[in-house]
């Protein structure tokens, strides 16, 4: 039976595929409106989706709670979950998810990433006349949605294991569409104008980090040769039924093992009050290290255990700390 984190990761590639489906269509009207809503449900989706692969699969650790008015008029200690009009409990939303993850789980997000759901957020709730009435418009948004797709595709392959290269995860270059150098003769509304003007403002305000993974903004020069036949890639494929068998299984992997060290040490910090990072805890967990079902060790090249490493820990290693803080 699938786990309800793989059902939303699932479910948040499929809104991301429909996202780039929708907005590499030349002749749709509204394509980056359409983009900007599906690509930010596909956000929502992989938040909630990290939120309960670290959660156990607990529908709580996503739902809203609130207090009730007591008969004194106070409010109760006690969270009661919140239904929504339908009678479904609520879920929490986009940025309540990454903050939780942040702040409550000590997941290490980079902060750019939030920066880029922040504008592809506000794309979403301004979009305005988005007709591709001036290119400014439409290159503010394929920048902020062609990092957010690489940011999402970064996360989704650290947090699940998903490899996405079986899909056509871009946006294809306005250069395709339109005359990049010049902008059409319709003017700018009121309101399109102080969108770009925004975007233009985040743009110098934030600063992607070079060395990082994550960026807020991506641009593309487009360029366009002759090739030649000889200078064709040639390709081999072999069906030797004596070839080596390799099974990935890197998801199966991050799906057992979701916490990194900054989790487990946030979620110890919370459980134990009397939790130090001391000698004692530092030999505790050199005890625990070695035991297969709550550490796993990931080589960033698998082939070569001297290339740098990072160590993964299941939940159920939270219950042994019991043994240090009795």
């Amino acid at each position: 039976m699938k786990s309800r984190s793989k059902t939303f990761v699932d479910k948040s590639v499929s809104a991301m595929l429909s996202a780039i489906e929708v907005y590499n269509k030349p002749s749709f009207l509204y394509r980056e409106d359409t983009f900007a809503v599906l690509a930010i449900n596909a956000w929502e989706l992989l938040l909630k989706a990290r939120l309960l692969q670290i959660n156990d699969n607990k529908l709580a650790s996503i739902q809203v709670y609130q207090s009730k008015k007591n008969q004194d008029g106070s409010l109760s200690q006690k969270k009661y979950i919140k239904y929504a009009r339908t009678g479904n409990p609520m879920t929490i939303g986009l940025l309540r998810a990454y903050d939780l993850l942040v702040t409550e789980h000590g997941d290490t997000i980079d902060t750019l990433v939030r920066d880029n759901i922040v504008a592809l957020t506000d794309i979403r709730d301004n979009s305005i006349h988005f007709v591709n009435s001036d290119v400014r418009i439409a290159k503010q948004v394929q920048e902020i949605g062609t990092a957010s797709i690489k940011n999402f595709v970064t996360l989704i392959r650290q947090w699940f294991g998903r490899d996405l290269s079986e899909y056509n995860f871009f946006l294809m270059p306005l250069a395709f569409f339109r005359d990049g150098q010049g902008a059409s003769g319709v003017d700018l509304t009121p309101n399109e104008s102080k969108f770009v003007d925004m975007m233009v403002k985040l743009q110098k305000d934030i600063t992607d980090d070079g060395t990082s993974d994550f960026n807020f903004s991506l641009g593309m020069d487009i360029k366009l040769r002759r090739v030649g036949l000889g200078e064709q890639v040639n390709l081999t494929v072999s069906n030797d039924p004596e070839a080596i068998k390799v099974t990935l299984a890197e998801e199966d992997i991050r799906a057992k093992f979701p916490w990194d060290y900054q989790m487990l040490l946030t979620k110890v910090s919370k459980k134990y009050a009397e939790h130090k990072s001391n000698n004692a805890f530092h030999a505790f967990m050199k005890t625990l290290k070695k035991n297969p079902k709550f550490c796993v060790t990931r080589f960033l090249d698998p082939g070569n255990p001297k290339s740098p490493k990072k160590d993964y820990y299941n939940p159920n290693i939270l219950k042994k700390f019991e043994e240090l803080y009795p």
